[in-house]
């Protein structure tokens, strides 16, 4: 019975450490996602994929040759918001088709039907869950922001 017993803790202690190793060598691959005119100094990255996962930042109405916001009505920031956020995601290699979520923000609640329109054209069959918010100032003056995250 004793040697038993003896057998039995010893074959748990292979098993158990043979499972913490294998659990020590998955480590999380993170790769962060940037573009040439990235600036090396900067309080967040555009978008950073974790294990198949990827967490794009918000994206503004932000002309990407310039760098300024685009001037214009809700109607044409929030079509650049959306070209912004799928140039993002395809940078990283995935497509629109992998989001799985995105958070709106708006400048102005009054905003939400005209965002929802132009929001299906980039997201015309299955869109991601989401939730959107009115908040009191986006960066900039903005009138929307849009995060996303999109699996593989």
């Amino acid at each position: 019975m004793k040697r038993t017993f003896i057998i039995i803790a010893v074959l748990s202690l292979i098993m158990s450490f043979t499972f913490n190793m294998g659990a020590q060598e998955k480590k999380a691959v993170r790769k962060v996602i940037t573009f040439d005119n990235t600036p090396v100094k900067r309080p967040y990255s555009p978008a950073i994929e974790v294990n198949g996962t990827l967490y794009v930042s918000g994206q503004i109405a932000i002309d990407q040759l310039t760098g300024k916001l685009i001037e214009g009505k809700i109607e044409d920031q929030t079509r650049q918001v959306l070209k912004n956020l799928k140039n993002v995601i395809e940078k990283a290699g995935y497509t629109m088709d992998n989001v799985a979520r995105c958070t709106v923000l708006l400048s102005d609640i009054a905003f939400y039907p005209t965002v929802n329109k132009i929001y299906m054209d980039f997201f015309p069959k299955d869109p991601p869950a989401r939730m959107a918010f009115a908040v009191k100032d986006l960066p900039m003056g903005a009138l929307i922001e849009i995060d996303a995250t999109a699996v593989k």
